[in-house]
């Protein structure tokens, strides 16, 4: 008997493709560990088989981008792209394609808040693809009386990535 092609089992069903590029070089990154996290992050909040990807870049170019798309010309930490069509918070709206969309961030503005911080890197460019994800789900924190702020922190505290204390002299 003939499978029927069009039948999804468990052995076929399609992967996620999440990717982290790294196009700076001021800041050694563990893209590796990062891509780790973003996949984690992903079954977490159960996010279909999707694709969606991390850029690292420098504050050059998320300066022009956050000017082009945003109208702020000044460099910021993070921008998302989302791909697919506006959904329900927490929802994962994919173009025909299946991509979710884009994550940009930029590791010289990750450094300095990190530093400032007392914390590390790799920390600070979680939290970031944290937030940049959620965007991607549909979340907005300007607009959504704190729903955002809450599943956040809550992923925060899940992966210990909450914000670090300074220890007082």
């Amino acid at each position: 008997m003939k499978e029927d092609p069009d039948q999804n089992t468990q052995n076929d069903r399609p992967e996620r493709e999440l990717v982290v590029r790294n196009w700076q070089r001021s800041h050694p990154v563990d893209v590796r560990g990062l891509k780790e996290f973003l996949r984690e992050v992903a079954d977490a909040v159960s996010l279909p088989a999707v694709g969606l990807t991390v850029a690292l870049v420098g504050d050059t170019k998320i300066r022009k981008m956050n000017h082009d798309f945003r109208g702020f010309d000044k460099p910021t930490d993070v921008l998302s792209f989302r791909s697919g069509p506006q959904g329900r918070a927490g929802e994962a709206t994919a173009d025909e394609t299946g991509y979710l969309g884009d994550i940009v961030i930029s590791v010289e503005t990750a450094f300095g808040q990190a530093k400032r911080r007392g914390s590390l890197l790799s920390r600070e460019l979680r939290v970031l693809t944290l937030h940049g994800l959620l965007h991607l789900l549909g979340y907005d924190h300007e607009s959504d009386d704190g729903e955002m702020r809450r599943v956040e922190y809550r992923l925060r505290r899940r992966f210990q990535i909450t914000t670090p204390r300074r220890l007082s002299a």
